[in-house]
């Protein structure tokens, strides 16, 4: 026996036949399974008294949209608690029997894992859903409309509790880190869309592998000959006197101050960075490639290969409405150029805050080095560039939510025809606004810091006042190291925190604050409650448990799977576009990618709702977006190894200029002088430089007065004009920038050429199937003729 408090129970049926509008309220018929609900409504629960007063619309509202399910022969259950109401929903058997059919006699569809007895608890979730979300009032709004005014407060499938202990036991727990994936259980669960998540995560992560071991062994190969580069002796061992990095306060220096960073310098700008840029623009190709045919296996087992989204949309439409015309394709001009003149507006403005940091660190590094602090004085570049990276971080963090909104409103304004085709436009919008708020600032470090700046004499500067920044002499790349690593220590690091943290301690708090079910079993024989058993039906007040239990989960939405593929594809550019000049960032992807599978299987499993499945083949626009980070890849590595790395310079130095060149190498390394000689040197007397510096800069730690300052540049000593050296070496750099594309293209079409997209059992067990189902098919058409010409 059970008792009641607080709480009423109602068990609703659409209009029975013979009665007016449904006023009398039947029992309904015993479900099978009888516990079972496909998705459940909450909202508000109104008085007597209340339903008379400011909140009769809201009511009404509530009362239209259940009347229209009732009218689609939707079974409703409704359990009031308290200030709330629960509708457990439930279509019947002709509804699926119906899409079953309908499946069957597509052109695309037909060859489907729903042709079983039964439809899977997935396919249901997925039906009601669509069918909740395309039922109007005669407000004419939807189940989305009346969520926004708070007519019902929320709206979620139940997980199932037998299958979601199994799913943490077998998957979502922090031990089986390193276990493989049931893939084929997490796609019964959760649908395809959610599988192929995990199965393109686990197959991206089983990938890095390579990349990580290889971007390991070209760092191992930096430390094992930086101690004796002749690069960094020469540096270190320098008594060349540098020029004032900033206005003012800033004095001259000694080169052999910077010893450390030349050698940091060394460790990631090195002969094996150009055969790890190669290697990594290959995998990229191949990576995808060998995805497809991993795809395909799978797609091809779950009876999805062929599956069609304009078709599973037109079916479920039927089956909400028989009368539904189709959703034509509509495209419109004008709306198109004003999303197009929106989102290159929305670009300005973030390359925009990549300029803003540009001036922050400009700023930065004069305030440092004009500071009291000698070591933040000392090191004020170096701090400023690091400063720079977190606000960068700070700025990814404030302008995700930013891009969202936007990308959101111009889906609004593109009226696209389906949410399939939403989600498509979404995404390419967002990850391009992602990619210019993580980018831009990368960019400028890659290929404009150090090159824009000027010399002595004629200094560029911002509102004619700051300095521009200038690279180390040891090299640029160090730089954008220092901004890849911050940023992406930081994004994996805090995000897992905050991805796991936060919906945890949501989940806590809304336990805490949630009322307690005030009804409880005294004495409860039925084993259902406990062990969730097939055909056992759960009493009400167990039912009301399970409905409140997963009401206290983190909301999902339409796009909650999209924010984990874009963290993924946001971490592969960072991981394949500028990893030449940090080559451990695969490994980093990778050590983050073993806990980022068991994350958000936690996170999806325990700590969330359960997600809506969702039927697809593909990962749908995502592969486009990686195929074009591909080609990204090729371009960004050629251009950081040919403009920003200075391979090219040591490169035309040891073969045009050095020792080894020109006959003079008795004892000496080929690369002995490079140093020097890739710096100028100025008179600070001269007229045109004086204007840049002040006589109290010019005094060394010793205390001497400097008549002479170096630079990185290759100008002539006399009148400053770039010297011929400096001719060839651009002209280098540009040729080896086109003939690195033109042969990492060609590898690149070669190897997705010698991938077939399907491997050949894929295709010939397909070929079988359909045969055997063609075959079947005319056995059913004879036996039905045979039938209709006896009678």
């Amino acid at each position: 026996m059970y008792f009641r408090k607080q709480a009423d129970i109602e068990l609703q049926e659409g209009p029975r036949e013979g009665t007016e509008n449904g006023t009398e309220s039947p029992l309904l018929p015993t479900l099978h399974p009888p516990q079972s609900c496909d998705y459940v409504l909450v909202g508000k629960y109104w008085s007597e008294n209340e339903k008379n007063g400011h909140d009769n619309e809201m009511v009404n509202k509530q009362m239209a949209f259940i009347e229209e399910l009732k009218r689609k022969n939707l079974q409703i259950r409704k359990i009031v608690d308290g200030d709330k109401v629960f509708y457990g929903i439930r279509a019947p058997k002709e509804i699926f029997d119906k899409y079953k059919y309908l499946l069957k006699v597509s052109d695309a569809c037909n060859w489907s894992c729903e042709q079983n007895d039964s439809a899977p608890l997935s396919t249901r979730i997925r039906i009601v859903h669509f069918i909740l979300h395309h039922t109007i009032i005669y407000s004419t709004e939807n189940l989305q409309d009346l969520t926004k005014k708070k007519v019902f407060e929320a709206h979620f499938c139940l997980h199932e509790k037998k299958e979601q202990k199994e799913l943490r036991k077998r998957w979502a727990r922090w031990t089986a880190c390193f276990q493989g994936q049931p893939i084929d259980d997490v796609r019964k669960y959760f649908g395809e869309k959610v599988a192929l998540y995990y199965l393109w995560l686990g197959w991206y992560t089983y990938l890095l592998i390579p990349p990580a071991i290889v971007g390991v062994v070209v760092f191992l190969y930096g430390v094992a000959f930086f101690k004796t580069s002749p690069l960094i002796n020469e540096v270190c061992e320098a008594d060349t006197i540098m020029c004032p990095l900033c206005d003012k306060r800033c004095k001259v220096w000694q080169l052999s101050d910077t010893c450390t960073y030349a050698k940091v310098n060394i460790l990631f700008d090195n002969e094996g960075t150009v055969a790890f840029a190669m290697f990594m623009a290959i995998w990229a190709t191949l990576f995808l490639e060998f995805w497809k045919r991993h795809r395909a296996t799978f797609v091809s087992k779950w009876n999805v290969f062929d599956w069609c989204e304009d078709e599973e949309e037109l079916i479920l439409d039927i089956v909400n409405n028989p009368d539904c015309k189709p959703k034509k394709y509509r495209h419109s001009y004008l709306n198109s150029t004003l999303v197009l003149i929106l989102v290159t507006l929305m670009l300005v403005l973030i390359i925009g805050l990549a300029h803003a940091l540009v001036v922050f660190r400009v700023v930065a590094t004069v305030m440092l080095a004009e500071g009291s602090w000698q070591f933040l004085s000392d090191h004020a570049n170096t701090v400023a560039v690091m400063m720079g990276a977190v606000l960068h971080y700070i700025t990814i963090t404030i302008m995700t939510r930013v891009n969202r909104t936007v990308a959101l409103k111009l889906c609004e304004i593109e009226k696209t025809r389906s949410l399939a085709a939403t989600e498509r436009s979404f995404t390419v919008k967002m990850f391009t606004f992602q990619f210019f708020t993580l980018f831009s600032s990368l960019i400028y470090v890659a290929f404009f810091l150090g090159r824009i700046n000027g010399r002595p004499g004629a200094y560029v500067r911002i509102a004619g006042k700051w300095r521009l920044e200038e690279c180390h002499p040891s090299g640029c790349l160090t730089d954008l190291f220092l901004q890849m690593a911050i940023i992406m220590v930081l994004k994996q690091t805090i995000n897992n925190v905050l991805e796991f943290a936060v919906p945890w301690v949501s989940r806590w708090v809304k336990k805490k604050t949630t009322k307690k079910l005030q009804r409880k079993c005294g004495y409860c024989y039925r084993k259902e409650c406990k062990d969730t058993e097939e055909g056992l039906e759960l009493c009400e007040n167990c039912k009301l448990q399970n409905w409140l239990r997963n009401y206290r989960l983190n909301d999902v939405n339409a796009f909650s799977l999209f924010n984990e593929f874009l963290e993924m594809v946001i971490q592969f550019s960072f991981t394949t576009i500028f990893v030449a000049a940090f080559p451990l960032a695969p490994l980093l992807a990778l050590i983050n990618n073993i806990f980022e599978i068991r994350l958000d299987a936690i996170k999806m499993v325990s700590l969330e709702r359960r997600m809506v499945p969702k039927k697809t083949n593909d990962i749908g626009v995502w592969t486009n977006v990686l195929q074009a980070i591909g080609v990204l890849a090729v371009i960004a590595n050629g251009l950081v190894i040919g403009v920003s790395s200075d391979f090219i310079p040591r490169l035309v130095y040891r073969y045009r200029y050095g020792p080894c060149a020109n006959g003079t190498a008795i004892d000496l390394d080929c690369m002995t002088g490079y140093i020097n000689n890739t710096l100028s040197t100025v008179r600070v007397a001269d007229e045109g430089i004086r204007k840049d510096f002040v006589s109290s800069q010019l005094i060394t730690h010793s205390g001497f007065n400097a008549t002479h300052c170096s630079y990185k540049d290759y100008r002539s000593n006399e009148d400053y004009t770039f010297t011929s050296q400096f001719w060839l070496i651009l002209a280098v750099r540009f040729a080896f920038v086109i003939l690195f594309e033109h042969v990492v293209v060609i590898c690149k079409f070669i190897a997705a050429w010698f991938v077939p997209d399907s491997p050949l059992k894929v295709k010939n067990d397909r070929l079988s199937d359909k045969l055997k189902r063609l075959k079947e098919e005319l056995r059913h058409r004879s036996e039905q003729y045979d039938r209709s010409t006896d009678v």
